[in-house]
């Protein structure tokens, strides 16, 4: 395990779990090593990486694309265990240079490694539900490894699901899935007869697996109506519409199971469900035209009183901790997402950008923090150590001190509204859902 990486794997199992506090893997493999290579969805871009890396066990090298590995970027790149992929615009002998780089992945895997692949090679600037069409380069890697060592080691092939509320919040939501491996020396035969009809049918299986370890709908114009039905649920993945009642795992499940009953649907050929599907798209720009959100809708119509003294209590509970997090991390952090949001185009890049910036930039900047503590609060470093590492907490408490005040304001304002025509609309919709989807998904 290389530097970077070691620190990495360690560091970021606390970062993530402060951004993704509802946070769940099923079927992880148990070991660092297996000679592996894993498939996974990219519906976040650099997120991806870090919670896959991370949050499971197995040692993984990254397939990455080659134009990020620049002069000063290369030997940090290499330290993070990645590996450049070169594509037909990166240079004339783009064939060579991957054949090197195959050559690697072989040995990685032929010495217990694993790789981590994103199937779908690239990320959408808007995040969707569903898997895009997998490329067959996992696969060829896999055979052209046991070609490498003439068959002599196993190496399978697995897929994983990254499974977002929404990737680039903070306080979200995150499942990861993964499933059975596929033991690549199984085809032996079959890829001496036929490689290229083995590696298709093998991507195609793959493909299969990776949507079981999602939501997958397939058509990207239902998506938003997959949503819809999850918010008005609030038994899905939806971030802000959700009954904390439901455990992370049975909300994924519902978002899956309601996406393939979707995917069995003629949408546009269904009267009822066509016509729900508008009338759900019209409530839903309309609240976002006035800008008023569905959660706090919700809240008013289950709430008539209005109270807001869950908000009041969170914020005099969390002071006192919140204005050591903002001493500490609130200037970085204002720069932090400054910095982001300007220099990078394609928000996707939000999320991963300001969480990892923000561990390396705040941790370096808050060590005189433990000389600090040492000498002017207690003398003990063991003391001072254990501050210093609760300096993110400190920061977390800040930020949820503010997530409540604006809630507390927002509800304020919700209540002196007339809202009546709004939650009219609302029963009239959550009315329709239930004749048009079946009992299960209400």
């Amino acid at each position: 395990m290389r530097l970077v990486y070691f620190i990495l794997y360690f560091t970021l199992k606390y970062t993530l779990r402060v951004f993704y506090p509802r946070l769940k893997t099923v079927n992880s493999p148990k070991g660092f090593f297996g000679r592996t290579i894993y498939v996974s969805n990219h519906a976040a871009s650099f997120m991806d990486p870090l919670v896959v890396a991370a949050l499971r066990r197995p040692i993984v090298f990254f397939m990455t694309r080659s134009d990020v590995f620049t002069p000063i970027s290369r030997p940090l790149l290499w330290a993070s265990h990645m590996l450049p992929i070169y594509r037909q615009h990166d240079g004339e002998d783009t064939k060579k240079k991957n054949e090197e780089v195959f050559q690697t992945c072989a040995r990685v895997l032929k010495y217990g490694r694993n790789l981590l692949i994103f199937g779908e090679g690239f990320t959408d600037d808007v995040f969707v539900r569903r898997l895009k069409p997998v490329k067959k380069g996992a696969i060829r890697i896999g055979f052209n490894t046991l070609e490498t060592i003439n068959w002599k080691k196993k190496i399978y092939v697995a897929a994983v699901g990254c499974n977002y509320s929404r990737p680039n919040k903070m306080r979200s939501d995150l499942l990861i899935s993964t499933s059975d491996k596929i033991c690549l020396n199984d085809y032996q035969e079959e890829y001496a007869k036929n490689p290229n009809k083995v590696i298709t049918e093998l991507t195609k299986r793959i493909e299969v697996l990776m949507q079981e370890q999602i939501t997958h709908v397939q058509d990207i114009k239902n998506t938003d109506l997959h949503e819809h039905i999850m918010i008005l649920t609030r038994r899905g993945m939806n971030p802000d519409s959700f009954d904390r009642s439901y455990s992370l795992k049975e909300r994924w499940k519902y978002s899956q199971k309601l996406a393939n009953w979707i995917n069995k649907q003629d949408v546009s050929g269904n009267e009822a469900l066509s016509e729900f599907k508008e009338e759900a798209k019209s409530y839903f720009s309309l609240l976002k035209r006035v800008k008023l959100e569905e959660r706090l809708l919700f809240w008013k119509i289950k709430h008539p009183n209005g109270s807001r003294m869950k908000e009041v209590l969170t914020m005099i509970a969390l002071t006192p901790l919140g204005i050591l997090g903002v001493l500490h991390l609130g200037l970085p952090y204002i720069l932090i997402k400054r910095f982001v949001e300007k220099s990078f185009k394609r928000k996707v890049f939000y999320g991963s950008v300001k969480l990892i910036l923000g561990q390396i930039i705040m941790g370096f900047l808050n060590i005189p923090a433990i000389f600090l503590f040492h000498a002017y609060v207690y003398p003990s470093w063991g003391l001072a150590i254990l501050y210093y590492f609760l300096i993110g907490i400190f920061g977390l408490c800040a930020y949820v001190w503010m997530l409540n005040f604006k809630d507390f304001k927002a509800k304020g304002i919700i209540m002196k509204m007339d809202t009546s025509k709004f939650e009219a609309k609302r029963a009239k919709l959550v009315e329709k859902l239930k004749e048009v989807v079946p009992a299960e998904f209400h």
